[in-house]
């Protein structure tokens, strides 16, 4: 009789759905019709301006680049990364602010009237443990203090912002800067961010974290077991009725978790179990609804075992989903279009291909936009060390100067055109108005 011996190595998963989805995105991009805005924006000396000071200063954006791609600090100690973006705004004239409303990593700089229209330009620098800049942050920090500085000189019909905002990554940086007012007199936000394929409105869902310890008591598992209430009992039962769970949910929905604590030994009934959740939806309201859904899952279970479920939400602040706003992104994709690059609408990359966000929670206080920047081939995912080569590779460096470029010219067409002034508000109360992100799952 032949031994049956396991593999040695793990076998990769089956592409077949990844290249189903990239077939999908070819048809649908094909039958694309470019987006086109109905308001002209700036006059076309400034957009000419503007183009030149970015031409005159690629190169220092591209210096910042590779700096704070070398540094790659993770949330909360981006000291050198926001240092060198200081410290390429005070070679140019510009004197910001770091460390203010909270957080020491965190910057600000203004250029134009402080009794204007305010828009602001977001910057994002952290870095990701152990793989650096797989999200391509340190493209989002040159693009958008290229963008500023582009702007720097021209004579501004109001006022330009850039705001560097850390620890995006597995924090939420800009919901804890918000909290102390750091968005406060700000009208409109707009930020660009590294990806596969050029998209200005790809689903960012929203997220929530919650902690499920379970509380039991323990006994010698061999001696006197029922004498014991098994904490991991309770935790094994919670994952399995969540991942039963996922076949009702929607499909934009995501649960996925981790159990931390699962006792000491095997000769002890375990009296405390951890899991760990990360909940994400794509709408605030089912977001709210999936919540209530886990909370009774682990309620449930402890009165099924005897234990007693201590239920922690959001240790870090939670991230509603990203909104975005129609006639920020027509013009965004103009000005791309102008850049070589055809900006995709919503729906036409699949929608599977989703994350999260803490930008989702400036996009439910003031309109804003995200548009997404292709770097890489369209199946390099996000947070991986492939997306790191390629955001650091001359596709990194061209994304930077042509979403410096955006960044600047869409700050530009706002400013300028008070009718489009008009339609961004407008767009972003028809899509619900402001939202109470503190106070929304109380």
């Amino acid at each position: 009789m032949s031994a049956v011996t396991a593999p040695s190595q793990v076998p990769p998963p089956s592409r077949a759905y990844l290249d189903a989805l990239a077939e999908t995105t070819r048809r649908r991009t094909e039958a694309f019709v470019p987006l086109a805005s109905p308001h002209p924006g700036a006059p076309s000396s400034a957009v000419e301006s503007v183009r030149a000071r970015l031409t005159q200063r690629s190169g220092a954006v591209l210096d910042l680049a590779h700096a704070v791609f070398g540094y790659a600090e993770e949330a909360f100690e981006e000291v050198r990364s926001v240092e060198a973006i200081a410290a390429t705004l005070r070679a140019h004239g510009v004197t910001p602010e770091v460390g203010t409303h909270g957080l020491a990593t965190s910057l600000r700089a203004s250029l134009g009237p402080d009794d204007g229209p305010t828009i602001a330009i977001l910057a994002e620098y952290d870095a990701l443990p152990e793989i650096g800049h797989a999200c391509g942050h340190h493209l989002i920090a040159a693009a958008a203090t290229g963008a500023f500085l582009s702007l720097a000189g021209e004579d501004l019909p109001g006022r330009v912002l850039l705001l560097g905002t850390p620890a995006e990554e597995g924090n939420s940086g800009k919901e804890l800067l918000a909290r102390e007012g750091f968005f406060d007199g700000v009208d409109a936000a707009i930020m660009v961010h590294p990806f596969g394929y050029d998209v200005v409105d790809q689903p960012f869902l929203g997220r929530r974290q919650l902690v499920v310890r379970y509380r039991g008591v323990a006994a010698h598992a061999s001696a006197q077991p029922y004498m014991g209430r098994n904490a991991l009992d309770a935790v094994a039962l919670n994952y399995q009725a969540v991942g039963l769970l996922r076949q009702h949910l929607p499909p934009s929905d995501r649960v996925h978790g981790v159990i931390r604590e699962g006792g000491t030994r095997p000769s002890i009934v375990p009296e405390t179990a951890v899991v760990e959740y990360y909940v994400r939806s794509a709408q605030a309201a089912t977001l709210r609804d999936l919540s209530a859904r886990l909370e009774d899952i682990a309620n449930g279970i402890a009165r099924a075992t005897g234990t007693v479920a201590e239920l922690t939400w959001d240790p870090k602040p939670f991230t509603l989903p990203l909104r975005t706003n129609s006639p920020l992104a027509a013009r965004w994709a103009g000005h791309q279009a102008a850049r070589g690059r055809t900006v995709l609408a919503g729906g036409v990359v699949p929608e599977e291909l989703a994350a999260s966000t803490d930008f989702g929670n400036v996009s439910v206080r003031i309109p804003s936009i995200h548009p997404m920047i292709a770097v890489s081939d369209p199946d390099v995912a996000l947070h991986t060390r492939e997306f790191a080569t390629a955001a650091g590779s001359p596709a990194g460096d061209a994304a930077a100067l042509d979403g410096a470029d955006g960044l600047a010219l869409t700050a530009l067409d706002w400013l300028h055109d008070a009718d489009l002034r008009a339609a961004v508000r407008a767009d972003f109360e028809a899509a619900g108005g402001e939202l109470d992100v503190p106070g929304y799952f109380d």
